[in-house]
C-alpha cells in the first residue's frame, strides 16, 4: 500500500509559523486565533494517523506543527498580557490612544 500525506499538515506549519509574526503586530490576538488553528488542524491530522498509522508518511511533519503552534499560543497570550498590562498602567485606553497619537504627531504623521 502506498503512503500518502495527511491533508493539514502543510497548511498547519504555514499558519503557525505566521502565527509568530501576528503575534508582534497585533497585541498577540492574531497570533493566539492563528496558532489555535493551526493547532486544531495538527490535532485533526493526530487523529486521522492514530487510525491507520502505516498510511501516512508525514506525521513528524504534524508534530512539529504542534510544536510550533503550541509555542505560538504561549507567546501569543504573554504578549496579550503584557499589551493589556501596558495599557492599564498607562490609565486606560484613552491615555494610551493620546500617548500613540502624540508619537505619531512627533514622527511628522497627521492624526486626528
Amino acid at each position: 500500500m502506498e503512503q500518502q500525506k495527511l491533508p493539514n499538515a502543510t497548511a498547519s506549519i504555514v499558519i503557525a509559523s505566521i502565527s509568530f509574526i501576528c503575534c508582534c503586530f497585533s497585541m498577540g490576538i492574531g497570533g493566539i486565533l492563528l496558532s489555535g488553528i493551526a493547532y486544531f488542524l495538527a490535532a485533526k491530522d493526530e487523529k486521522l494517523y492514530a487510525q491507520e498509522p502505516e498510511a501516512y508518511s508525514n506525521f513528524s511533519q504534524v508534530k512539529t506543527a504542534k510544536i510550533i503552534a503550541i509555542i505560538g499560543l504561549v507567546i501569543g497570550f504573554s504578549t496579550l498580557a503584557w499589551s493589556l498590562y501596558y495599557i492599564n498602567s498607562l490609565g486606560g485606553w484613552e491615555a494610551y490612544m493620546e500617548q500613540t497619537k502624540d508619537a505619531w504627531r512627533q514622527m511628522g504623521i497627521e492624526v486626528e
